[in-house]
């Protein structure tokens, strides 16, 4: 397998992510890092993509360490979390998928005579992925794959009471998640203080988050959900486009830009300061 090929990691907490994910690689082989972290690295079919998979144990802080230590190894282009999520809104069905234009970590803020006052942190989904899963989930339509371009919620507990304290706080203040899951935050975290890295957290719904929790799992909603996760990331990375191209050429799949008026293209050089130039007969000037 070519060390030169623009490579994805893929991120899970779980077994049965993993599993959902890997059923999509060929030619597959493991790699040990130094302190005994271990990916899966194969390749995407009918992508330019080599993908490499790790299952990282639950929880945000866990997710951020690890997440750091396999990009600093690795150096891949894209990052995914992939896994399953309990719906918080009425709307949402089992097996539906929520990819996160926003994720929030949900526990911090200040703890006040008066209360608890929230202090937000949120994490923005990739444009280009996010564009890439619009696209992605505007075919998966037409096979069955309900989609969702909605925030995500990410806190350290396992929500299975909707009427409970803490699911009335994340209504309050993030009334627009549509999921709660325990490491999107950790790992798009990690994929920030690592500068340009395109991020995105991909989630099949397997639970309400309420009471119902144990029997969802246990009708195997966990295997559906991770399945159809792993599927979206699987057609948004069909679509997402390594930088540089596939080829090593320019990363816009339009080509140069040839329409109107003066334009210098500096795609693949560095410059300083302004920039002024004039079109001449026979080209830029």
């Amino acid at each position: 397998m070519s060390e030169t090929s623009p490579s994805v990691v893929v991120l899970t907490a779980l077994p049965v992510e993993y599993d959902a994910v890997r059923a999509h690689l060929d030619d597959t082989e493991e790699l040990v890092h130094a302190d005994g972290t271990r990916v899966e690295r194969g390749r995407l079919a009918g992508t330019p993509w080599t993908l490499s998979i790790a299952e990282l144990g639950e929880g945000a802080m866990n997710a951020a360490a690890l997440t750091m230590q396999l990009v600093s190894w690795l150096r891949p282009e894209a990052l995914l979390f992939v896994g399953v999520a309990g719906g918080l809104k009425d709307d949402i069905e089992l097996g539906d998928v929520v990819v996160g234009t926003k994720v929030y970590a949900v526990q911090g803020g200040k703890l006040t005579p008066d209360g608890f006052e929230a202090r937000p942190e949120v994490w923005h989904g990739s444009h280009r992925l996010v564009q890439a899963a619009r696209s992605a989930l505007r075919e998966l339509a037409g096979e069955g794959v309900r989609g969702h371009r909605k925030p995500i919620a990410c806190g350290d507990v396992v929500l299975a009471d909707h009427e409970s304290a803490f699911a009335d706080f994340v209504r309050r203040n993030y009334g627009d998640a549509y999921a709660i899951e325990m490491e999107g935050s950790g790992a798009a975290h990690a994929a920030h203080l690592s500068g340009q890295l395109d991020a995105l957290v991909i989630r099949g719904i397997s639970d309400r988050a309420n009471a119902d929790k144990g029997d969802d799992d246990a009708s195997g909603s966990q295997e559906r959900a991770a399945a159809q996760a792993a599927a979206v990331a699987v057609a948004v990375l069909r679509k997402h486009r390594p930088r540089g191209g596939a080829s090593g050429s320019d990363d816009s799949e339009e080509g140069p830009h040839r329409g109107g008026g003066d334009h210098i293209d500096f795609r693949g050089g560095t410059f300083y300061g302004t920039v002024i130039g004039k079109q001449t007969g026979g080209g830029r000037g």
